[in-house]
Order: structure tokens, then C-alpha cells, then sequence
């Protein structure tokens, strides 16, 4: 299966648009203390309905330097205590932030939320060297989406300021097999 890749980006903190918020309380609260298996539930919980297979088969010393690294910072989304949503971005190349990855747990789908994270996510990206001082003023942050993930994402990216800047598109012979879902057989959308 062919899937197209659109890479987005912002190079402006004023490129921002603000989201509405949402209709219910829901607190952003950046993961300070670098949990590998906090962090592979958040991935897996996001990204088992939309193919994210990438970061599946890291044992946990693959997590903690991913999770180590300089400029790395991991924000969830909570709902009456509940996770939401999470957001992992990186600071590369002295002046970009790389959103990695972004998305909602399936239960908060449609409930207002991703439009409040994604622009919370930008802000602090935006702000990334106010938290780590060895870092220059950013310039861009970038991101990138496919037609695998969420029907929403790319018009929640672009909603929210993020203009399109190139498109590719790869052969995904994985994308044919159902998702893998939040754990092995859960098939809770076959």
C-alpha cells in the first residue's frame, strides 16, 4: 500500500493559530522523569489504530535514550486524571523542534481535545530554550503526517498554523495487515 507523507512546518512563533478550548477541563502537563514504559504505553495507547510501528520493537535502553536526549520533551494531555493525548518533540539542529510524535487515545477522539493540544505543543516548542538554556532560539518547528494517521490530523495541523512545505509518498506493504493496536489482538476496531 502506498502512503503519502506530508512534512509541515511553522517558521514563526506568530504562525500559531490558537485552538477554541475544549468543552471540558483538560490539563497539559509536561513527563519530566524519563519513564520507557510510561512512554511506550503513550505510543502504543496513540498510535496502535494508525500503523505506528516505529518505536514498537525498542527494548527499554532505546527508550531511555530517546527520552535522555538533549532538548527532548514529552507532554500529556489529562482528562480527570485519565491520559488523553501526548505529544514527544525534539530540538535538532540548534534551531528546529521536531514534533515526533502527537495524537489522542482513541476514548478522547472527537471531544475538542487535539486542536488544544497540538497548540499547546507548539507554543512550547516554540519556547523550548527557556527549559534548556544550551539551546538557540528556535526558527522552525516541523512535523510530519501520513495517510495512515488519524482522518483529522492533517487538517488539525493546518488549522493550527502549520503550512505544508513537501510530499512524498513510500511503499508500506505493513499498512495492508490491520493496525496493531494499543497491545497485541486487542482488536478492539477489526
Amino acid at each position: 500500500m502506498q502512503s503519502t507523507i506530508t512534512y509541515l512546518e511553522q517558521t514563526s512563533p506568530d504562525d500559531l493559530i490558537p485552538a477554541r478550548a475544549p468543552a471540558e477541563p483538560v490539563e497539559v502537563r509536561r513527563a519530566e522523569v524519563p519513564s520507557p514504559e510510561f512512554h511506550r504505553f503513550l505510543y502504543s495507547a496513540v498510535g496502535g489504530d494508525w500503523h505506528w510501528r516505529g518505536k514498537l520493537a525498542w527494548d527499554w535502553d532505546q527508550w531511555m535514550e530517546w527520552l535522555t536526549q538533549p532538548g527532548f520533551e514529552a507532554w500529556v494531555a489529562w482528562v480527570r486524571g485519565t491520559p488523553a493525548g501526548y505529544t514527544a518533540f525534539t530540538g535538532r539542529e540548534g534551531t528546529e523542534v521536531e514534533i515526533e510524535n502527537f495524537g489522542l487515545l482513541p476514548a478522547f477522539i472527537g471531544r475538542g481535545i487535539g486542536g488544544h493540544l497540538l497548540a499547546t505543543t507548539l507554543q512550547h516548542a516554540w519556547t523550548l530554550p527557556e527549559r534548556h538554556p544550551d539551546f538557540k532560539p528556535v526558527k522552525r518547528v516541523w512535523l510530519h503526517t501520513n495517510t495512515l494517521d488519524g482522518p483529522h490530523a492533517l487538517a488539525n495541523y493546518q488549522a493550527r498554523g502549520l503550512r505544508p512545505y513537501r510530499t512524498t509518498t513510500e511503499e508500506r506493504p505493513d499498512a495492508d495487515a490491520p493496525p496493531p493496536g494499543p497491545w497485541p489482538n486487542a482488536n478492539r476496531r477489526a
